[in-house]
Parts: C-alpha cells; sequence; structure tokens
C-alpha cells in the first residue's frame, strides 16, 4: 500500500482552499485520509501555508510519496531540505549540530526573500492604490470640470436671457412713452381743433345773421312812385336807411377784427359779404333822389 501526502480540496466555486493530508493512494481524492497536517491558500499573495514541520518529516522519512504541488510546499518550508541533511547526518557525512547550522542559515536566507516577497507585495498594493485614487481623482475633476462648464453656460444663459428680457423691457416702455406721447400731442390737437372749432362758430353765425339782414333790408325799402305826401314819407325812411348804413358799416368792422383772428379763409368770405352789401345801400341812397325829381 502506497501513502501519499496531497491536498484534498475545500472551498466553494472560484474560492479554493487545501488541506495538506496523509493519504492512501487508492483512496479518492476528497475520500477517506490519515492525518492532516497543514493547509494551503493559493488566494493570497505570498500564499498561506501551515503545516506540522516535524509531522511532514516524519511521513517523508518513513516513505510517503508527496505529490508534485506537495513536493514544492515541501521545498518552500524546508522539509525536504531538512531530509537530505539528516541522510548525511545517518551517513556520516555531517554531524548534527553542522546540519542544524546550515538548515538554520537557509531558514535565514529564506525568510528574507519571504520578506522580501511580502514588501514588494505590499509596495505594489499601495502603488495601485495611489494609481486608483490619481485615476478616480482625474474622473471626478474631469466630472467637475464638465458640470462647471455647463453651471457657466446655464448662468451665461441665464443673463442673457435677463439681458434680453431688460432690453424687451426698455423697448416696450419706449414704445408705450411714445404712445402716451402720441395720445398726449392727439389730445392736445383735438383740444386746439375744438377751441378753434368753437372760435369759428360764433364768427360763422354772425357772418350767416347779417347778411341774411341785409338781404332782407332792400326789399322793404324798395323805391316806389308816390306822391308828396309818400316823398315826406320817403325823407323819413332816407334818415332812418343813413342811420342804419352807419350802424351796418360799423358791425363790419367789427366782424373783420374777429374774423381776423380766427383764419385767414374768414376774412374772404367776409370780405365778399362786405362788396355785396356795399351796392345794396347806394342803391338806397340813389333811389330816393329820382323820386325827388319826379315831383318837379
Amino acid at each position: 500500500m502506497a501513502v501519499k501526502i496531497r491536498l484534498q480540496r475545500r472551498g466553494k466555486k472560484g474560492q479554493a482552499f487545501y488541506h495538506i493530508v496523509i493519504a492512501d493512494g487508492r483512496a479518492p481524492r476528497d475520500g477517506k485520509f490519515i492525518e492532516n497536517i497543514g493547509t494551503y491558500n493559493p488566494l493570497v499573495k505570498p500564499a498561506d501555508i501551515k503545516l506540522d514541520f516535524d509531522k511532514a518529516l516524519d511521513w517523508l522519512q518513513k516513505g510517503a510519496q508527496p505529490t508534485d504541488t506537495v513536493r514544492s510546499i515541501l521545498s518552500y518550508k524546508g522539509i525536504l531540505y531538512k531530509s537530505h541533511l539528516l541522510k548525511g547526518v545517518k551517513k556520516g557525512a555531517l554531524t548534527e549540530e553542522q546540519a542544524n547550522a546550515k538548515f538554520d542559515a537557509w531558514l535565514q536566507e529564506k525568510q528574507d526573500k519571504i520578506d522580501n516577497v511580502v514588501q514588494t507585495t505590499d509596495l505594489e498594493k499601495k502603488e495601485n492604490k495611489k494609481k486608483l485614487l490619481e485615476a478616480e481623482t482625474k474622473v471626478k475633476d474631469a466630472r467637475s470640470n464638465e458640470i462647471a462648464k455647463k453651471r457657466l453656460a446655464e448662468i451665461e444663459a441665464k443673463e442673457e436671457g435677463a439681458k434680453e428680457e431688460v432690453a424687451e423691457g426698455e423697448v416696450k416702455e419706449a414704445a408705450a412713452e411714445g404712445e402716451v406721447k402720441e395720445v398726449a400731442v392727439e389730445g392736445e390737437v383735438k383740444e386746439e381743433v375744438k377751441t378753434e372749432a368753437k372760435e369759428e362758430k360764433p364768427a360763422e353765425v354772425k357772418a350767416e345773421v347779417t347778411p341774411e339782414i341785409k338781404a332782407e333790408e332792400p326789399k322793404e325799402e324798395a323805391p316806389k312812385e308816390t306822391t308828396e305826401k309818400e316823398v315826406v314819407a320817403e325823407d323819413k325812411k332816407e334818415t332812418k336807411v343813413e342811420e342804419k348804413a352807419e350802424v351796418k358799416e360799423e358791425a363790419p368792422k367789427e366782424e373783420k377784427e374777429i374774423k381776423a383772428e380766427v383764419k385767414k379763409e374768414e376774412p374772404k368770405k367776409e370780405t365778399v359779404e362786405t362788396k355785396e352789401e356795399a351796392p345794396k345801400v347806394e342803391e338806397k341812397k340813389e333811389a330816393p333822389k329820382k323820386e325827388e325829381k319826379s315831383p318837379e
């Protein structure tokens, strides 16, 4: 029966963990075993190995055959080198003191190497962490810069919108002021037109009234062939007509002064009316003269 030193798998999928056991070579890998002498965790760097040095050396000296992986583990821990030195002691090539001294020196060198590996792995881990932090800081800086740019763009857009609103408000205010001014000007123009219309109406009424009176007067005073009694009556009428003519001559002067203040067009109309009135007065004056000649 061949006895082997081999690994027995434990742990879940993707996280392997092994036991170092002494088992029959005919037994399955994860089956019965004779003795458990240690553990092996390959997931850690450097690998975590816990091994009973004396039991492993004893089984090796008894003739147990290690597997390839277990052989590398025994070499790493110095069990194979220790077994080699003990064989030299048995043959008389070395004394136990010399063998122990050589093994201690080798073990010290091995431990130094392991410490160096641990330090280098620690440094690598720290460097990797620094690199990760630097990468994260770069990503954060890039994101913060993008966010700052977006915020600046938003702020600029808001400022532009506010400026546009202010400009639109100023334009609207200016337009409103212009409309107010236009309305005020229109109101002033309307008031002026109203005042002018009010001033024009009395003048027109006077101008309309005076021609009607003058047009009626000549009809009533038309000349007639009468007797001597009628001549006396006509003389009296002539005196009255002269008085009325004087009154009428004074009235056009007042009307002319009023019309000159209103507009330039109104004086033209009044002058025409005065021209029409003048011959009527002359007719009235001439008519009695003809009648005077008739009695002779």
